[in-house]
């Protein structure tokens, strides 16, 4: 049986990349994001490649789950951001793992940490490898006899349904599609969507505290976690089941934003509910983009606590072909599981109405088309950058948070620097674009997104460029160096610069306790100990 194949570049399967000539077709489609687009090119096919011989070769007790060849290495060498997607372009496989292990069960997990222990290689988590900020690459130092990156594609279940409290138990390899569609015939729903909902997985999700769709209360996955179990070079890490527990550090919060440091996550009882039933959703226009943050505020403060609360400023409203561009837009949701939601749609929208904001009337583009366009262009957005490449567009994100009486200043003088960081690397033709993707009562979630022309062959020092006075900007105004977006080996110097150096410290005991030979994903998050 043929057997659909990711891609070994980009985004998505093999059968999904269009041909350079319908990617030339499209190009006019595209003119309204006033950027030239380049010749299109096509990518370096696998059968061009040229990766580095392996330094390490399977063992034979490991043979029967572990692979080699050029597609299973090329595949599992980069993840997902604007830089990877250009290596991976052009053909720049830098750091393949050595080979890829599959095990099917925790023993051969075991196993496969246990030989990379004996031998001095590194172990490389690799989930649904959406990672974008350099967490699944094999780049370790020279002191490592090797890499191999470990896919837990096999262990994709949903083990075990508790109704009654509405939980469930869930391995760590399960895909965002397949967990919910186990979960749907118990009618329950884990209801946690990020963007790279697709192709990245449950036990990813908790290690980069990954965040959802959903704009308030339970945001990141750490909040529907009731229990984790992780295998470690040192052995399994598992919590005790439980509500609640305010005995002492939590095991759960530590292996949460642990990025494979400290083991791999096999397993985790999640919160679900029932579907939801009953929703409510709605386009509001604003003037300007900060009086629509201060309704945002208002809505974040009010207890109402929509589903979704996306502030979109102008540009990013058109070029998701949800505004016009004169006008920020608010992408606002309520859904419920057992009641009716008119009445808290009707108080935000009032909200809304205080502040400014208006609803648009019949003859207009409705605000229901607006949040189609907008649902639409979110979720194609990932296969949208893969198509950016072979046209020589930039097309890249940042994102933090920041608390509501420093967000006009913070918003102004990130987005200047940014600007100018892209003219200065790009020409005048480039665009920063910001939305939020998370509010709270206390602060919101900003995303920015840049888009501008690439210089063939120069795009990843382009952006390298850019990203270095945003993070710079970023910390010198008191953000986080990423909201949702994980540390990975792209942060990592803001990460250290962030951190309280005692927390440093006690992060590399922790780490030196179950992974004493430094094997787990080493340059991510912390230097082991000599």
């Amino acid at each position: 049986m043929e057997i659909r194949r990711r891609k070994h570049w980009g985004w998505g399967f093999e059968d999904q990349q269009p041909s350079t000539a319908e990617l030339s077709a499209w190009a006019p489609g595209l003119a309204h994001l006033g950027i030239a687009l380049g010749e299109v090119e096509a990518p370096v096919g696998l059968e061009q490649l040229e990766l580095a011989p392996p330094r390490v070769l399977v063992p034979p007790a490991l043979a029967e789950i572990c692979a080699s060849d050029d597609h299973e290495r090329a595949s599992h060498a980069l993840g997902k951001s604007y830089a990877d997607v250009v290596r991976g372009f052009r053909g720049r496989f830098e750091h393949p793992p050595d080979f890829v292990a599959r095990p099917r069960e925790e023993a051969e997990l075991a196993r496969v940490l246990e030989w990379c222990s004996d031998q001095r290689v590194a172990a490389i988590p690799y989930g649904g490898g959406s990672s974008v900020v350099g967490g699944v690459t094999a780049e370790v130092a020279p002191s490592y006899n090797g890499a191999i990156s470990i896919d837990l594609g096999s262990l994709d279940r949903v083990l075990e349904v508790d109704a009654v409290s509405r939980a469930a138990r869930i391995q760590g390899g399960a895909l965002g599609p397949g967990l919910e569609a186990q979960l749907a015939t118990h009618g329950l729903t884990l209801r946690h969507f990020p963007q790279s909902f697709e192709f990245s997985t449950l036990g990813g999700w908790i290690a980069t505290r990954a965040a959802g769709h959903f704009a308030t209360v339970w945001t990141h996955i750490e909040d529907l976690v009731e229990s984790v179990r992780a295998i470690t070079p040192a052995g399994a890490w598992a919590s005790r089941r439980l509500p609640g527990s305010g005995a002492g550090v939590s095991p759960d919060r530590m292996l949460a934003g642990s990025e494979g440091t400290l083991g791999v996550i096999t397993e985790a009882w999640l919160r679900v509910q029932p579907r939801p039933s009953h929703r409510r959703s709605a386009g509001v226009h604003f003037h300007t983009f900060l009086g629509g943050a201060e309704c945002v505020r208002a809505i974040s403060q009010s207890g109402l606590n929509p589903a979704n609360c996306r502030l979109l400023d102008a540009g990013e409203a058109r070029i998701t072909m949800a505004g016009d561009g004169a006008r920020a837009l608010l992408v606002l949701g309520f859904e419920s599981t057992d009641h009716p939601v008119d009445s808290q749609m009707a108080r935000a929208l009032e909200i809304c109405a205080e502040h400014g904001g208006v609803v648009p009337e019949r003859g207009e583009r409705s605000g229901a088309d607006a949040v189609s366009s907008w649902r639409q262009a979110f979720l194609a957005a990932p296969f949208v950058r893969d198509a950016f490449v072979a046209m020589g567009v930039l097309s890249e994100t940042f994102e933090t948070a920041i608390t509501w009486e420093r967000l006009p200043g913070f918003h102004e003088r990130v987005s200047a620097a940014a600007q100018e960081a892209v003219r200065a690397a790009c020409g005048a033709a480039g665009q920063v674009l910001c939305r939020f993707t998370h509010v709270y009562p206390d602060g919101a979630a900003p995303y920015f997104t840049v888009l501008a022309g690439a210089r063939r062959g120069e795009e990843i020092e382009q952006w390298a460029a850019i990203k270095q006075v945003v993070s710079d900007v970023i910390l010198a105004e008191g953000g986080t160096i990423t909201h949702h977006h994980a540390v990975g080996r792209d942060h990592r110097p803001w990460y250290d610069r962030q951190r309280p150096e005692p927390f440093a410290e006690a992060l590399r005991g922790a780490k030196a306790a179950v992974d004493p030979r430094g094997i787990m994903n080493p340059g991510v998050l912390i230097d082991p100990l000599p």
